[in-house]
């Protein structure tokens, strides 16, 4: 789909009010393409005043704007993160991709409420959010198409990038936020931030060129720790530290106790994205890095040595679905079923010291599935009787033996 199939007619823009979507709002108006806006109340922390986005989208040429509270929302499904312990290339908690799946989930009815049935959006034809965008809402709404500026060659022939979008935005005199001077991007929402592009596409720039928007770098956090406790129910954080919270609350919580001792702050990865090239970010995920840390102490006292391996390989492959847009697909349904069954599991409560970036395990109380008992004790204690690992050794080395023997054994 291109331009010239859209004259005419009126879409949908999925618009964060950045330099992108402000870009691609006045272009299609240009091109005679009329452009409702809709924006997700997703708790960025770098964009709390919707009036001011919506302003600046109608001086971009929007028609209409819709702004729909999805906070709750992604922070369902940052829990849902926590749970499955999912991170992307072991670090990464897909706070974006969480984000993207809330965004188009909660567009996508307001969309079809309008009459819509094109759906744009400004991700760039590099990276993973265009594929997010596209499968989640080929899964949701196949009926609605979706139109991507940056794969359309006559954007692509007037802009090559920042700067050409810059240029244009001042030429029309249009009220975006970006600057010349700005040494990255960022993108936000509850769960975390990502900063990439810029100078930060150079591997000899340190991740401490980026100023921290969720919290401090660890180096100028407080010199005293602060102990963090939460209370999970059946996998939901109900309490932090003795107060009463829902999900959305505990999330709020956890990012400023965490932002401001420093965790989570200034993640460097070079990942490798969907479409095949590695790119190089910096991300903050306090909120998420905290909870999920608790969380994770949580499923060392409950899960068994076999269930714990099969919830790790469903872990990691729940953090490649994600992050690759398909967490509305068969696959996902069976791994989120499979991780609400061990939800049911987590209760307790578990607490722990956050202190300059680091995050350090105190206690755990009232955890009643918990399986560690006095029969691991290294002491005269539980009903282990040592002598009982004769006969289980003696069995294992029959095999050791045999494979001796047989030649199988490399030194």
């Amino acid at each position: 789909m291109n331009v010239a199939d859209l004259k005419g007619k009126t879409i949908g823009l999925l618009a964060s009010g950045g330099l992108d979507t402000c870009t691609v709002a006045h272009w299609l108006k240009e091109n005679d393409v009329g452009v409702v806006c809709f924006t997700a109340d997703l708790g960025q922390p770098d964009e709390t005043d919707f009036g001011a986005i919506e302003t600046r989208m109608r001086a971009c040429g929007a028609v209409d704007f819709v702004g729909v509270d999805l906070q709750r929302h992604v922070a369902a499904l940052g829990l849902e993160g926590i749970q499955a312990q999912s991170c992307y290339e072991s670090r990464y908690w897909n706070v974006t991709g969480l984000g993207r799946q809330a965004t188009t989930a909660g567009i996508l009815p307001e969309v079809k409420k309008k009459g819509l049935t094109i759906l744009a959006h400004g991700a760039t034809g590099r990276g993973n959010d265009q594929v997010r965008f596209q499968l989640i809402s080929n899964m949701l709404e196949p009926s609605i198409e979706v139109y991507a500026p940056w794969r359309d060659e006559a954007f692509l022939n007037r802009f090559g990038g920042r700067a050409q979008m810059i240029d244009y935005c001042e030429q029309h005199g249009l009220p975006i936020k970006a600057s010349r001077d700005k040494p990255y991007s960022t993108d936000a929402n509850l769960l975390g931030l990502t900063h990439e592009g810029g100078q930060l596409e150079s591997l000899e720039t340190p991740a401490h060129r980026v100023t921290p928007e969720m919290g401090v770098w660890a180096k100028d956090a407080p010199d005293q720790g602060e102990i963090f406790t939460v209370r999970f129910e059946q996998g939901r954080p109900v309490e932090v530290n003795g107060l009463p919270v829902d999900t959305l609350g505990a999330f709020l919580q956890a990012n400023a106790i965490g932002g401001r001792h420093g965790i989570g702050i200034g993640l460097h990865m070079v990942e490798n994205r969907f479409v095949g090239v590695k790119s190089r970010g910096v991300y903050e995920q306090p909120g998420i890095e905290l909870l999920g840390t608790c969380y994770g102490f949580l499923l060392q006292l409950v899960l068994d040595r076999r269930s714990r391996e099969l919830f790790d390989s469903l872990s990691d492959l729940f953090a490649k679905q994600v992050y690759q847009g398909y967490y509305n697909d068969l696959c996902s349904h069976m791994i989120r079923t499979a991780v609400a069954q061990v939800s049911q599991l987590m209760t307790g409560t578990i607490s722990v010291e956050v202190y300059k970036g680091s995050i350090s395990y105190v206690k755990s109380e009232a955890v009643p599935h918990s399986l560690f008992t006095m029969d691991g004790s290294m002491e005269a204690e539980g009903s282990f009787d040592h002598k009982d690992s004769e006969g289980f050794l003696r069995v294992l080395a029959v095999h050791a033996k045999a494979l001796a023997h047989v030649g199988q054994v490399r030194g």
